[in-house]
């Protein structure tokens, strides 16, 4: 898709009318049905901020999972003191959803780029529905898209934000795991971790508690909308025992075997990433695009893996494909629509179809089945295009392979 100045100003007029449609449900200006998705910030994280404004984190409160920098996102809404607390996030969110927008549109521009990135996002967001605005991921991924186009010409920028989005939320930092072997990945690494140990000094000096979320992470449970949560949505169809309680921020299962199942929900996680280990130490083969498909490719993995798939985190997903579509030689097209697809599902079980979920009922394990189905699917084919792209060098699906990639550091691409 060429990113012609037409096909950019249509992208942009979408972009706002489903903005603005998206502030107005937010807002309560418009009513949806079905449950009100924002009590988290009128109410969790509004009672964060005025925690943090006593000058400690809330280490007595176990849903705090977070690193030492959400409390940032946290206290963002008294930039505009002249709103209420909710009113101010939403905005606040709005605007670095435009900032994505904006960094989308103009990384396509020029050769080999394309504007189908910004499209991903200007449909994404919305596909998520009022969760999108309701959370501070949007935030995070803000930064997360800005490391990895930074990246293309600043390895040292990259690191730096890549650093602070971990602090905010820790997946960004796979942001890094595509560099460029050599100088560019010590450039990036050393200062994604110079900015982080930094960071981390000075939030546990100014404030208790900075460390508290790593215990609170600990003891998370599997959540009901995990891919390891389908073994008890299919068990409760044959009496299991166990129940779904409001536990460590969401809803989770307790009962019989649920460990078990966490248990083995880490151990694939290490799995995945033992792979993501072994594929970046046998990369030989790169693109333009390599750094973000790695990216895509690392947080899918992160993601599909993990105990809890809170609906946000597909903000996260949806944002990293968008940069992989910057490059026109990106062979995440396919992975992406899955992602999207999958989006679209996750706004269907949650809100609208969460009582279902909880429940187990056949409409709820249908969603989750499809749900957690796209993003295998999404994963798995995402993996084996990444690895034939860069280990194997087969181009099949077009486009020629840059052999000097990950081997060696090579010259940035394109402005």
């Amino acid at each position: 898709m060429r990113g012609s100045a037409g096909t950019r100003l249509a992208a942009a007029a979408v972009w706002a009318l489903t903005r603005v449609a998206l502030l107005c449900f937010v807002t309560k200006v418009i009513t949806l049905p079905g449950p009100d998705v924002t009590s988290d910030v009128s109410v969790i994280y509004h009672g964060w901020s005025e925690v943090l404004k006593t000058g400690t984190y809330p280490e007595s409160d176990v849903t705090w999972q977070y690193p030492p920098l959400a409390a940032l996102a946290v206290l963002s809404p008294a930039l505009l003191p002249f709103l209420d607390y909710a009113s101010a996030f939403f905005v606040l969110a709005f605007v670095c959803d435009a900032l994505v927008l904006g960094l989308l549109l103009y990384a396509g521009r020029g050769g080999g780029r394309s504007v189908a990135g910004a499209w991903v996002w200007v449909a994404g967001v919305p596909l998520l529905g009022t969760t999108a605005y309701a959370r501070y991921d949007v935030m995070v991924t803000a930064v997360a898209v800005a490391a990895l186009l930074a990246g293309v010409r600043h390895p040292r920028v990259m690191g730096v934000l890549a650093a602070v989005g971990a602090l905010l939320k820790v997946w960004p930092a796979l942001v890094l795991a595509g560099t460029a072997r050599g100088r560019y990945t010590r450039s990036a690494w050393t200062a994604a971790a110079v900015t982080a140990a930094g960071l981390l000094v000075v939030c546990t000096v100014a404030m208790p508690g900075a460390l508290a979320f790593l215990g609170f992470q600990r003891d998370r449970g599997t959540e009901v909308e995990s891919l390891g949560a389908l073994v008890f949505h299919v068990a409760r169809q044959f009496g299991w025992k166990g129940r779904v309680e409001y536990h460590y921020g969401s809803m989770e299962f307790l009962g019989p075997h649920v460990p078990l199942v966490s248990t083995l929900a880490l151990g694939l996680s290490v799995l995945a990433f033992g792979w993501l280990l072994v594929w970046r130490l046998r990369a030989r083969e790169s693109g333009a695009s390599t750094p973000a498909d790695a990216a895509f490719v690392a947080v899918l993995l992160f993601t599909t893996t993990s105990r809890v798939i809170s609906p946000q985190y597909m903000l996260w997903l949806v944002g990293l494909a968008a940069v992989c579509l910057v490059f026109r030689d990106s062979r995440m097209v396919l992975p992406a629509g899955l992602v999207l697809l999958a989006t679209g599902v996750t706004q269907w079980e949650f809100p609208l179809g969460f009582t279902h979920v909880v429940t187990s009922d056949a409409t709820g394990v249908t969603l989750m089945f499809v749900r957690n189905g796209l993003l295998v699917a999404a994963t798995l084919i995402a993996c084996g295009r990444l690895w034939r792209r860069t280990v194997t060098g087969a181009t099949r699906d077009g486009g020629s392979a840059d052999r000097s990639g990950l081997g060696r550091e090579t010259e940035p691409v394109g402005s």
